[in-house]
């Protein structure tokens, strides 16, 4: 039921004509998700790219292919352990971030998704994710806030942790070793909390 329930949505919100921003002149298609809604694990990134308003399918750009390279490491199928959303739905010019009026915009649905898959932790992919779902942090640097679990009183059960955007890795790669650290961290975590360690060999849903 669960699954079906979310079918609904996501097709609703593909078919939807969504126009409540700007964004919607330039794209090609509604970008809503990527992996298993049932995974236990969201992961919620910035836009959609060229790639991905292309296939309709979030994160399988460069970027999205070094995120599924480094959750396999540890373990994770991106497809099967986890959910993987965006901040915004539809592609920026450029591939710039969005801006505050079109992440408020769209933050109903990804709030939405977030009810609907009742993830028990929640990664957030660079700065843009970050700002959108924990406002309170001002003035931040990612360099401070990469790697660690916090909570907020508005999204009770769920944990969240924040990453480097792989996206910066890809211009960075002195950064990649700290988002090794971070996935590790993340191992240790679902080992100790979710299920049996994650192996390479075999992966579980969680």
């Amino acid at each position: 039921m669960p699954n079906e329930i979310y079918a609904e949505f996501k097709n609703a919100l593909k078919n939807s004509g969504c126009a409540k921003c700007a964004l919607h002149e330039g794209r090609t298609q509604i970008v809503v998700d990527r992996g298993n809604p049932e995974a236990k694990i969201m992961v919620i990134g910035e836009a959609p790219g060229e790639k991905e308003d292309l296939s309709g399918t979030a994160f399988v750009g460069r970027a999205g292919k070094m995120f599924d390279e480094i959750m396999k490491s540890v373990g994770l199928e991106t497809n099967q352990d986890m959910f993987i959303a965006n901040v915004a739905k539809c592609r920026p010019p450029k591939n710039r971030p969005p801006t505050h009026e079109e992440a408020q915009a769209c933050f109903p649905y990804l709030k939405r998704q977030i009810e609907l898959v009742r993830p028990k932790i929640i990664l957030l992919l660079g700065a843009t994710a970050l700002k959108r779902m924990a406002p309170a942090k001002k003035n931040f640097s990612m360099g401070d806030e990469t790697g660690k679990f916090f909570e907020m009183p508005e999204y009770p059960g769920i944990l969240f942790m924040a990453l480097y955007h792989p996206a910066a890795l890809l211009y960075n790669s002195k950064l990649k070793p700290a988002m090794m650290e971070h996935a590790r961290s993340l191992q240790r975590v679902i080992a100790a909390n979710f299920r049996p360690e994650p192996s390479t060999a075999q992966t579980h849903p969680l």
